[in-house]
């Protein structure tokens, strides 16, 4: 015996009313949810794509001054050399020595200070990039 069209496909439900009110009302409400769900998602993403561009950029500006921080130093150090070796004595050799580790003193403590600012800068503007 073989079934009827009828009997193989799936039963036909009669809904009240009111139910499939209900039950569109809270498929709309489930749909306009996630799309807020995906509207915040796609904010935060371009925040946080705000926020690493910024950083990214920042990172570079800090490595570059620091870099530029190095060559001077490197500078200095060879400015250095080339005075000791024209040095008449001793003593001028200690002076120049004295004067080159007091000037390196200062000039690192200045670099210091500048790295930490445009540290501290660069976090500032990463936090504060446009979300």
């Amino acid at each position: 015996m073989s079934k009827t069209t009828t009997e193989t496909s799936s039963p036909n439900y009669d809904l009240p009313p009111d139910l499939r009110v209900f039950a569109e009302k809270s498929v709309e409400q489930a749909r306009q949810a996630f799309e807020g769900f995906i509207t915040a998602a796609h904010r935060t993403a371009a925040a946080f794509e705000g926020q690493a561009q910024a950083a990214r950029q920042g990172a570079k500006d800090v490595g570059q001054k620091a870099l530029a921080f190095a060559e001077r130093n490197v500078e200095s150090s060879f400015d250095l050399v080339q005075k000791l070796v024209r040095a008449k004595d001793a003593k001028e050799m200690m002076a120049l020595q004295a004067d080159y580790i007091r000037n390196q003193m200062q000039a690192l403590s200045e670099q210091a200070r500048e790295l930490g600012e445009e540290t501290a800068k660069v976090a500032k503007d990463a936090a504060s990039a446009p979300r």
